[in-house]
């Protein structure tokens, strides 16, 4: 049997790169803090983000775009949001 193509998205593909980037960048300065306590501190508060990023990039590797990609994009510009309005980087 013959195996399923997944759908592309072209729109889609730029969001998760851009996340991709922006997960890359918030992680570089998380890791040029010097101080190791506030530095497990932002590692913690970001892994929420890191998390969803890596949920979105997994669905669209393996099934593509699809009803569930639009609640994963919210889902994690929300836990971007969030981390962004109560941690200073």
């Amino acid at each position: 049997m013959p195996k399923k193509r997944r759908k592309l998205n072209k729109e889609f593909e730029k969001e998760i790169y851009s996340s991709k980037k922006n997960v890359e960048l918030v992680l570089a300065k998380i890791y040029d803090i010097d101080d190791e306590d506030i530095q497990k501190e932002y590692i913690s508060a970001f892994n929420e983000v890191v998390y969803t990023y890596d949920q979105l990039k997994k669905d669209y590797e393996l099934i593509g775009f699809n009803e569930n990609s639009e609640n994963l994009i919210a889902d994690y510009n929300k836990a971007f949001s969030l981390f962004e309005s109560e941690f200073e980087i």
